[in-house]
């Protein structure tokens, strides 16, 4: 078992379906291509939901079930995967992110994960449960999968973190004055770190702000690129040059239209300083 990955099926709905898939692949003495053959498949497709990468669609799960003969038991099992806070392809994206030698990302609305304070995301998930949006056990499984995004990026050599702020991120009052004003001073610290540059796109760049939505741009250690978007309702992890080179493009735009790091922090001090 060359590069077998070890699973913890603690760690979330996702992992513990990849460890009964693999306990069972086992049991049957089968191969993932094996079994990707038999469920109508590819390996790769296997190893991806084995390893949490991929949640278990229920189609994926009912043809399990043929295959192993468990009645519904997968199905049902996958269920809970499904029922998840964390978006879709998400997942995939932070197993690359977490490798990744360079970090290029865009927000607006809030103050992205990688830079939120214990006290923000808190405040964050809280408005989230009491809107009915998730539950109070799926706003634990996001601010555990935030700790170790963060977690991640005291690893050494420590990635380069390219990070451009809408100016929403530091106007909208999130968790009271208390929290805002803490938060404000992560990001200045943020912007004092050797591996960081930090922006903030201003509201009067108007109609040339590059993006509307979220966006996550990795260069991984042997260079090669990966992009992560999302919706309100899906993420998408890319890595299609074809698709990824606009992108790169439209960033490194927006970054040359954006504040330059000392007029950045300039501006998150002065909102720092108008917090009551």
């Amino acid at each position: 078992m060359v590069n077998r990955k070890d699973l913890d099926p603690e760690g979330s709905p996702g992992a513990r379906f990849g460890q009964r898939l693999r306990t069972l692949r086992d049991e049957h003495g089968w191969t993932q291509d094996e079994l990707g053959a038999r469920m109508g498949c590819t390996g790769t497709h296997i190893s991806a939901v084995e390893t949490g990468r991929r949640p278990p669609t229920h189609r994926f799960a009912a043809s399990a079930d043929r295959v192993f003969g468990t009645g519904d038991r997968l199905e049902r099992q996958s269920r809970a995967v499904r029922n998840t806070a964390i978006l879709e392809g998400f997942p995939e994206f932070v197993a690359h992110e977490v490798r990744a030698a360079e970090i290029r990302l865009f927000e607006l609305g809030i103050i992205p994960g990688l830079l939120q304070t214990p006290e923000y995301a808190a405040a964050i998930t809280t408005g989230a449960v009491r809107r009915g949006a998730i539950t109070e056990q799926q706003a634990e499984e996001r601010l555990a999968l935030l700790a170790k995004r963060q977690a991640s990026l005291e690893r050494t050599p420590a990635p380069l973190v390219y990070a451009v702020l809408d100016e929403s991120c530091i106007r909208r009052p999130v968790g009271g004055p208390g929290v805002m004003a803490e938060q404000l001073d992560r990001l200045a610290a943020f912007a004092e770190l050797p591996s960081t540059v930090l922006q903030v796109a201003p509201y009067d760049l108007g109609e040339r702000r590059a993006f509307d939505l979220p966006l996550y741009i990795l260069t991984m250690p042997d260079r090669s690129l990966m992009a992560y978007a999302e919706s309100a309702l899906q993420g998408r992890l890319e890595r299609d040059m074809r698709f990824i080179q606009p992108l790169l493009t439209a960033y490194h735009q927006l970054q040359a239209e954006a504040a330059s790091q000392a007029a950045s922090v300039a501006m998150i001090n002065k909102a720092r300083r108008d917090t009551p």
